[in-house]
């Protein structure tokens, strides 16, 4: 630990925010999140924290008081750069299943077009190997999945819907991604994953975390009807594993 220059400055009256270099890399995520898990296993008890990880950031969120910049400043700066062991956060692959019908790969035809690829080779590209959730949020549980392959990178659409479809499946420059619930978004649908990512009732209400992967596997329009089902009823098992890179 210590290998990055990091920044540290209140953000708001009751958090702190601590910044990495300003760039998407899996070294960067990967040196946060050991850091978050110091944190939390010693003086950041999640009774009394909240610890966001995020890109490049690392926020600090006191639930009951008021924060004193100067009494944290000095002693998080020495933690990170003395610090060298920290025990490594378990990381899950997780695999979804995705439909891509064209009923719910509303925009393949224009990415296949604008891409100059076949529909049946951009399914190929996007489910062939796992990505990283750099971030969760715009809307709870929204993944920022990074890794996508640079064949696939697709502008965002130029005028966002109004009504994006909970589930919805989506291409945006150089990320992939799923819409928890329906929202407005301008992000290119190419298909459907019919388990939900995220639910209030459950502890915790979303089940992946930054740091985690997720890989993409190609399911018929039955096949996503039936785990619908499942899912609603609390009988469809997410297939994971643990990821030791």
């Amino acid at each position: 630990m210590g290998a990055f220059d990091i920044n540290i400055r209140s953000f708001g009256e009751q958090a702190i925010i601590i910044s990495w270099p300003d760039r998407v890399e899996e070294a960067i995520l990967d040196d946060i999140i050991a850091f978050k898990t110091y944190l939390q296993e010693t003086s950041f008890s999640a009774k009394e924290w909240e610890l966001v990880a995020a890109y490049n950031s690392l926020t600090l969120i006191n639930n009951q008081h008021l924060i004193d910049l100067a009494q944290y400043e000095e002693s998080l700066s020495k933690a990170y750069k003395t610090i060298s062991n920290s025990k490594s956060a378990t990381r899950w692959l997780w695999k979804l299943p995705v439909c891509y019908d064209s009923s719910f790969g509303i925009d393949l035809e224009e990415v296949s077009e604008t891409l100059e690829m076949p529909i049946e080779e951009i399914v190929r590209m996007h489910t062939r190997q796992p990505y990283l959730v750099y971030g969760i949020g715009f809307l709870p549980g929204f993944m920022y999945l990074g890794g996508l392959p640079k064949t696939l990178e697709t502008p965002r659409k130029a005028i966002p819907r109004l009504d994006v479809h909970k589930g919805s499946v989506g291409l945006a420059g150089k990320q992939t991604g799923i819409y928890p619930q329906e929202s407005p978004g301008g992000w290119n649908i190419i298909g459907n994953c019919p388990i939900p990512i995220f639910n209030v009732s459950k502890d915790p209400p979303c089940f992946i975390s930054v740091g985690d992967r997720v890989q993409f596997y190609e399911i018929s329009k039955a096949e996503f009807e039936l785990h619908q089902i499942e899912a609603e009823v609390g009988i469809y098992n997410i297939e994971k594993q643990e990821w030791n890179g």
